[in-house]
């Protein structure tokens, strides 16, 4: 019998990603009030297999992992990238890390302070060139209700979401992109950013003013910016991208670490 594996392959395929994914792992995640917040992320691990190669070890992947237990984190996602790639022998390393980030915030109503869960995902991935994407999901709430006549509050419930993808020139605080989401939002939804009709503003000028919002900050150099609305039975959004161009050349944050001046 002849042994197949053994035997040189000819086709020249190359598989595009191979890897494992969904592993819960500790992290560690920059806070700006507490220096860092604690987190369990779920990671996907994948690189290319050029043509030449038949296959990899998985268990390579969760190796590579295990060298930085507890210290997974912003500085240290461009380390594991590279280590991927070489140790895998890949042209191409991607690392993904979703997230919970918890902040105490106002909920647009400064009556009430709560902790609010914002899900968060980090891509990374090493070709020629590092690129890096911090994906925030920010929830929208509903305007602030006006009072029953016996003086109860109606239910809040949650008018969509807003989801923001950014790519940085240089390290920004999880929490002001949040704050920069919410001071547009909050505004629009509950302090009288109604049009003249005295109705709510739709998907897309809310994604029109956040878009102009995060588009004044000098150290974002790319974004995307989504909004939704859950209606009854269906969703609207709508999506803008700045510059709106794919050709921008990717590379790493010129730094990882705050600024002082931030």
């Amino acid at each position: 019998m002849k042994d197949i594996q053994s035997q040189p392959d000819t086709r020249r395929i190359n598989i595009k990603k191979v890897g494992v994914k969904d592993i819960a792992y500790p992290i560690t995640v920059l806070d700006k009030a507490k220096t860092v917040q604690r987190s369990v992320g779920r990671v996907n691990m994948y690189v290319n297999l050029p043509h030449q190669f038949k296959g990899t070890h998985m268990s390579r992947f969760v190796e590579i992992l295990n060298r930085f237990h507890g210290d997974i984190n912003l500085k240290s996602f461009h380390t594991i990238l590279d280590e991927m790639k070489v140790r895998l022998q890949a042209e191409e390393a991607h690392l993904e890390i979703e997230f919970p980030f918890f902040l105490k915030r106002h909920n647009c109503d400064p009556a009430m302070v709560g902790i609010n869960e914002y899900p968060c995902t980090m891509h990374g991935s090493l070709d020629k060139a590092d690129d890096l994407i911090l994906t925030v999901r920010v929830p929208i709430g509903a305007p602030l209700p006006l009072q029953s006549s016996e003086g109860l509050p109606k239910s809040l419930g949650q008018w969509g979401i807003a989801e923001v993808a950014l790519r940085f020139r240089h390290f920004i605080w999880i929490e002001d992109l949040i704050e920069m989401v919410e001071n547009v939002t909050c505004h629009d939804l509950a302090w009288g950013g109604a049009d003249d009709e005295g109705e709510s503003p739709s998907v897309e000028e809310i994604t029109k003013r956040l878009g102009g919002k995060i588009a004044e900050h000098p150290h974002i150099r790319w974004f995307s910016v989504t909004v939704e609305n859950f209606a009854r039975g269906y969703s609207t959004f709508a999506t803008l991208e700045w510059p709106d161009s794919e050709e921008l050349p990717h590379h790493w944050p010129t730094d990882t670490q705050p600024r002082p001046d931030n």
